[in-house]
């Protein structure tokens, strides 16, 4: 994509972040969802690295190389006018100023990285080893020309038995991702906790993006406890299977009698 494109659209990805109102980033995973939720009305977009995966009979939790990424979200990318985000999960074993590279190369202007470590066990990287990774991912956008919008991710709070347990932890945290550059921070597996939430959004002064359910969550509910970036995870592509799975029951063959 021409440089000066991307540019463009990292600038008005930044300019959608500072409305009052929640942005509201719709969970893509090929062209059609993309095109499909523009025409719905949403300035901006952001691909999920597991309604991706779905979508191309791979696993989630890096199952797919960056490569096969980058090859994937590059025709959803170039397929609509609106600035798009890709999840990049924990960063598949690069290092970030690759990541930036070859986001920048496809026309991502977003991004999420994640503090689960999938090419190294799963472990969970340190509040300042995480951090250390917003900074240089920070750098190397500066450094390309592009302001990258990075969305810095913890799944502290999934990872717990008891999320509430782990409020400080997670806190300190996101407040160490935000001293090193992240732009919004995303405690994941708190959607439904409404006192988490709020805990969280008070917390912290950059947007906190929550993941929501399309069907089951309000958007009222989200301004209310100060949530300022949704964005749907895997669920909207779940909501959408059970709604075609719903259609189609009364197509199915009927069950041989004996």
């Amino acid at each position: 994509m021409d440089f000066h494109i991307t540019v463009d659209r990292a600038q008005r990805l930044k300019r959608l972040h500072a409305q009052d109102e929640p942005l509201v980033l719709p969970t893509v995973w090929d062209v059609w969802s993309a095109r499909t939720a523009v025409a719905a009305g949403f300035p901006a977009l952001t691909i999920g690295s597991h309604p991706l995966a779905d979508s191309r009979g791979a696993d989630d939790h890096e199952g797919q190389t960056f490569e096969e990424v980058l090859a994937a979200v590059r025709p959803i990318i170039a397929a609509v006018d609106v600035p798009v985000s890709v999840d990049l999960e924990s960063g598949y074993g690069q290092k970030p100023a690759d990541l930036i590279t070859g986001l920048i190369q496809v026309g991502g202007v977003g991004l999420n990285i994640e503090d689960t470590v999938h090419s190294d066990g799963g472990r969970v990287r340190g509040t300042e080893e995480h951090a250390r990774f917003m900074a240089d991912l920070r750098a190397a956008a500066d450094d390309a020309g592009v302001p990258v919008w990075v969305n810095g991710r913890t799944d502290l709070f999934m990872h717990a038995p008891d999320a509430s347990r782990v409020l400080d932890e997670a806190i300190e945290r996101l407040r160490a991702m935000e001293e090193a550059g992240a732009d919004s921070v995303y405690p994941v597996g708190i959607q439904d906790n409404d006192e988490l939430l709020a805990a969280v959004t008070g917390a912290v002064d950059l947007p906190v993006n929550s993941t929501a359910h399309p069907a089951k969550h309000d958007l009222e509910r989200f301004r209310r406890l100060g949530v300022r970036r949704i964005t749907y995870g895997p669920l909207l592509q779940f909501a959408m299977a059970d709604s075609m799975k719903d259609m189609l029951k009364p197509w199915r063959p009927e069950e041989p009698t004996e």
